[in-house]
């Protein structure tokens, strides 16, 4: 039985998508979820879902009984993450999972992320909990910048805080399917104890994702690098929340000393194929800017 928390995100469902693809039986797969009725369309595949909340340690043991292998999906709460990562890696060596995958981030160990000292206590507590784990240091989604392409479109101009730092950014369906080749992996043994640093095949800067961009588009789209306390409030103006263009802000300070960047091949390696180019993001994205 393979489970995985945050099954109706993003990623979560990628990974389900992914293991069902692998011919995975969805009687064998579990998504764990905050709110069931969002689950309609993963019960409708035939997976089985049970209600577990980051922030309820109660729910999570019965939703982890029978479980052999937990995809934990890092929690989105900001400032809460440890404590709640804490209780699902808890509750999972109580149920006796067989192999925890945690996603982490990029060289969380020294990382000069602000987001990556969460992960870097995560990581510390599943070393503690005797719990067998795997660690998938996820890089950068494509999609995060991608998502800004509609703006960039209507304004010409791609912002942010990265200077010419090169980042190795990959689909979000590259990292899910790395995940589901982890968990549906024949033997735990496989996997167990290894730490998996995953990034795109492509490294590019911003000035040239806003180029490819452009040329998608055929207009005329161009990098305008901000100071990091600028790029936020811009952010914060766009409507994001203070938290969320602190994290992108810093995250693009961070590109800029290297952050995102990881020319080891590991993911290409392990999902078989080379990773999605940050191009083909693009032309998805731009295609729906446009139909929009």
């Amino acid at each position: 039985m393979i489970a995985i928390t945050g099954a109706t995100g993003q990623l979560g469902r990628l990974v389900i998508d992914a293991l069902l693809a692998r011919n995975t039986p969805a009687k064998n797969v579990i998504a764990l979820v905050r709110d069931p009725q969002k689950a309609q369309d993963l019960t409708a595949k035939g997976v089985t879902v049970r209600q577990a909340d980051y922030s309820k340690p109660e729910t999570l043991l019965p939703a982890l009984t029978g479980v052999d292998k937990l995809l934990l999906i890092s929690s989105n709460e900001l400032g809460q993450r440890t404590i709640q990562h804490r209780a699902v890696i808890n509750a999972a060596k109580a149920a006796g999972v067989q192999l925890l995958a945690y996603t982490s981030v990029l060289h969380a160990d020294k990382s000069v992320l602000g987001l990556a000292a969460e992960h870097r206590e995560t990581e510390h507590v599943l070393r503690d909990s005797g719990v067998p784990f795997t660690l998938l240091r996820n890089g950068w989604y494509t999609e995060n910048y991608a998502a800004s392409i509609p703006a960039a479109l209507q304004h010409g101009a791609i912002l942010g805080s990265a200077q010419d730092g090169k980042i190795s950014s990959a689909a979000r369906a590259d990292y899910a399917l790395a995940a589901a080749i982890v968990l549906s992996s024949e033997d735990s043994k496989d996997h167990a104890g290894r730490t998996y640093e995953l990034a795109g095949d492509q490294a590019y800067t911003l000035t040239e994702f806003a180029q490819a961009v452009g040329t998608q588009a055929n207009k005329t789209v161009v990098y305008k690098d901000l100071p990091q306390a600028d790029y936020k409030a811009a952010l914060m103006g766009f409507g994001l929340p203070e938290a969320l263009a602190d994290l992108l802000a810093n995250s693009d300070a961070g590109a800029a000393q290297g952050a995102l960047f990881d020319g080891s091949g590991v993911l290409r390696q392990l999902i078989g194929r080379a990773t999605t180019s940050f191009a083909e993001t693009i032309r998805t994205a731009v295609t729906g800017a446009t139909v929009a």
